[in-house]
This record gives C-alpha cells, sequence and structure tokens, in this order.
C-alpha cells in the first residue's frame, strides 16, 4: 500500500490555456482548470513519463507556420508525439485520457452549431480514431467546468467538476386578491 504523499513530495507544474508539458520525472503533478477547452492526459506506466496539453481549439486550420502550438489539439498531439521519438518510446504504450469540453454558456442557443467545447471533444475523438488508439478514460462535455490533476507517479487523474447552480427563476409579482365587503 503507498502512503499519501505530500507536497513538499513532488513538484506540481499548471498548465494555462494552450500549455504542454512532458517530464520524465515522476514527482510530479499537473493541473489544469478547463472550460470548453480540453486537456489530453499521457502516462507511461513502465517508464513513469507524463505529460499534458490544455488545448483551446481543435486546429490553426490553413495557417503554414513551422512551431507546434499547444492551443490547438491537433497539433498540442504532434507535441507529444515529437516528445516520444526524443525519448525513444511508443505513443501507444501510453494510457490517454481526455477531459472537458464543458458548454460555459448553456443559455445561448446553439441549435445551428456546435459550441467551443462540443468540437474539441470531437477533434480529440476523431484523432484517436484516425490513429487506431483508444482512450482509457474520459470525462467531457457537460455544463461547468474541471479542475484536472496528473500525477505521474502513479498515473492517476482526479478531476473536480463543478456545475454551475441553476439562475433563480424570476417569480411573477403575484396578484392581489381583492375582496370586496
Amino acid at each position: 500500500m503507498s502512503r499519501e504523499r505530500r507536497p513538499s513530495d513532488y513538484m506540481e507544474i499548471f498548465l494555462e490555456p494552450g500549455d504542454f508539458q512532458f517530464t520524465t520525472d515522476p514527482d510530479v503533478r499537473f493541473r489544469t482548470l478547463l472550460g470548453s477547452c480540453v486537456a489530453l492526459t499521457m502516462w507511461h506506466p513502465k517508464r513513469r513519463y507524463g505529460a499534458m496539453c490544455h488545448y483551446l481549439l481543435p486546429t490553426r486550420g490553413k495557417d503554414n507556420r513551422s512551431d507546434l502550438d499547444g492551443r490547438y489539439g491537433d497539433e498540442a498531439y504532434l507535441m507529444f508525439l515529437r516528445e516520444c521519438a526524443r525519448h525513444y518510446t511508443n505513443p501507444a504504450h501510453y494510457e490517454i485520457k481526455l477531459f472537458g469540453g464543458g458548454d460555459m454558456f448553456p443559455a445561448i442557443d446553439k441549435a445551428r452549431d456546435m459550441s467551443i467545447g462540443q468540437k474539441n471533444i470531437a477533434a480529440g475523438l476523431a484523432l484517436m480514431d484516425h490513429l487506431g488508439m483508444q482512450f482509457k478514460a474520459r470525462h467531457v462535455g457537460g455544463v461547468g467546468h474541471r479542475v484536472v490533476m496528473l500525477d505521474v507517479w502513479d498515473g492517476a487523474v482526479w478531476v473536480k467538476h463543478q456545475v454551475p447552480a441553476p439562475s433563480p427563476t424570476p417569480s411573477r409579482p403575484r396578484k392581489k386578491k381583492v375582496v370586496h365587503a
């Protein structure tokens, strides 16, 4: 049985939107806060390598820049593949998990188009399907935001999903009952 780890036992790295981090140090915890953005976590169970990205949009589109940008899901995954090659690991040996894509503005009618969160989720699912890879776990969609943490020492991913409280329904003024005497 493993003992509880104290914060002094590890380094915590907070990922901002568009960040990508990869580590070979098992004494690391990655943490991020997601709304409509999506995080991919990747963990190698034998080597205890870990990675996390926090992407904002599925793709950049037809921009021909040569530098990869973690703000875009397809490019964040390419950054992961680049790190796998640098560390002589096979991407198929990693446990990959998908989180986020929440609807942050549920009151807005989206009948014509998918929300950004839905597009981000669809892009992550399509990417893994295209590569023939499966997610070990996922917690996506819905309303609200999530805090996601990846403990690189054991591959555990912790999710706190905060659903906003419903707005109070405005009450109609009551009609006063008039009694005639």
